[in-house]
């Protein structure tokens, strides 16, 4: 849901053995990932580079000042609720879904209601994808041969083919932005699929990136490294998108079940940011039949709004068009 309103003897030993080590690879392209650097990935592909905004730790970063006024706004006492688990709910799955595609699946044209704002594709659509029910039927598909992320906002296929609001297109092996001002598939001009509680790493143990949520009252100002607004409202004390928050360090997680505490300790280390207008303190995942519901929704509405704090990420920016971040 939203509202449209339009980032040195030695050292020649070391090179040396530099070359033999590296003899027979390829060389980094542009943006690509360090090897070995650890950042999350998905069907062999980056999901963007460890040292991402979206990957970068912000447990030692300080507190916004605004912290306070940002938390009464979203709810205080409201508990987190997740926007995803298992089976259907209204004949619909239960989160954003996303397509696997390789460089075979045939690219279509997409009409699109905000061009303006819209990366022109043609786009990766599967003969049968799949697509997020309700009102926003957001579209993701990652081509796992080139790692570009495809991403569509209310997309529907009729007589003359597909459309859809808007759409975005990004390298997951880069740190590029949208253009200042832009939407993409989300609100904020975000990408999606980086912000999803995905199972597979839930049961692996560990999330490694910040995840997505939404607030039903946002401010008409985005922050690194969103790129948009979805409102009219000024009140200096409304979230802007783009914010991130995390989970107060003091939080004992020790009395949850092992998945909703992965997901919690995510929540202290990479905190979650501010994508879209929707339902307060709602966190988006990826549909999987693995998931608890019960006990998804019984454990994370223990955590209340007052549970967590603003941070302040400008000490991480290094270039406001650049995803890249100053690592801790």
């Amino acid at each position: 849901m939203r509202l449209r309103f339009w980032s040195y003897p030695g050292i020649l030993l070391l090179l040396l053995l530099s070359a033999a080590c590296t003899a027979g690879r390829p060389a980094p392209g542009p943006g690509d990932a360090p090897p070995g650097s650890g950042g999350p990935t998905l069907a062999g592909c980056p999901v963007f580079p460890a040292d991402h905004v979206w990957n970068t730790p912000v447990d030692d970063l300080p507190v916004h000042p605004n912290s306070a006024a940002y938390i009464a706004s979203i709810g205080p006492d409201t508990g987190l609720h997740p926007d995803f688990g298992a089976g259907l709910w209204e004949g619909e799955p239960i989160g954003i879904p996303f397509n696997l595609v390789d460089a075979s699946a045939p690219r279509v044209p997409v009409a699109f209601l905000y061009d303006d704002e819209s990366d022109p594709g043609p786009y990766p659509i599967p003969a049968d994808p799949r697509i997020e029910g309700g009102s926003d039927r957001h579209l993701l598909a990652l081509d796992t041969t080139s790692c570009t992320l495809y991403e569509l906002y209310a997309v529907e296929q009729g007589a003359a083919g597909w459309s859809a609001g808007s759409g975005a297109v990004f390298d997951l092996r880069g740190y590029a932005l949208r253009p200042d001002g832009w939407t993409s598939a989300d609100a904020a001009g975000l990408p999606i699929l980086p912000g999803l509680v995905r199972y597979d790493e839930v049961a692996a143990g560990e999330i490694r990136h910040a995840l997505r949520f939404t607030a039903s009252r946002t401010q008409r100002a985005y922050v690194w490294p969103a790129r948009h607004y979805a409102s009219s409202s000024t009140d200096p004390d409304l979230p802007p998108m783009g914010l991130r928050l995390r989970l107060r360090a003091d939080f004992d997680t020790s009395g949850f079940s092992p998945e909703v505490r992965v997901l919690l300790e995510a929540l202290k280390k990479y905190g979650m940011i501010l994508a879209d207008n929707g339902a307060d303190w709602f966190i988006s995942g990826a549909p999987d039949d693995r998931w608890d519901n019960d006990t998804l929704v019984t454990e994370l509405r223990r955590v209340k709004g007052s549970d967590f704090e603003a941070v302040d990420t400008r000490p991480l920016m290094l270039d406001p068009d650049s995803g890249r971040a100053r690592q801790p």
